[in-house]
């Protein structure tokens, strides 16, 4: 009995080591992912915030020559220098309006073919 659960225990421990070098290969390859994932956002950023400086570069060059011009008003200002909000509830909700009417396309577009031969059917079937 002592020869059983000594094979057991070793047959164990050979197993968890298995099992931790394909973590270990696993791992490396979740590495490498996040890897890449993290150097695209950070590249994305960063194009981001340069594109973001030089809005705010030329916004800052017409309002000044709006200034200079007497043109600028509070209101304009506001308008010139208040970020554009984009929401992202109507883009979702003009996809699952495309989403519903593909559905109803696959749906009710097949059964309106039988439908009118199935009328067909019947009517030949009564005359």
């Amino acid at each position: 009995m002592n020869k059983d659960l000594e094979n057991k225990a070793e047959e164990l421990e050979q197993t968890l080591s298995k099992q931790l070098e394909l973590l270990k290969v696993d791992s490396k390859e979740w590495v490498k992912i996040g890897g890449l994932v993290l150097a695209g956002g950070l590249l994305t950023y960063a194009i981001i915030r340069t594109s973001k400086k030089k809005k705010d570069r030329e916004t800052d060059r017409a309002i000044e020559v709006l200034e200079r011009e007497g043109l600028l008003t509070k209101d304009l200002e506001k308008k010139l220098t208040e970020p554009q909000k984009s929401s992202f509830w109507p883009s979702l909700s003009q996809r699952l309006l495309i989403l519903g009417l593909a559905i109803a396309k696959e749906k009710l577009l097949p059964n309106l073919f039988n439908l009118a031969k199935e009328d067909e059917d019947v009517q030949e079937k009564s005359k």
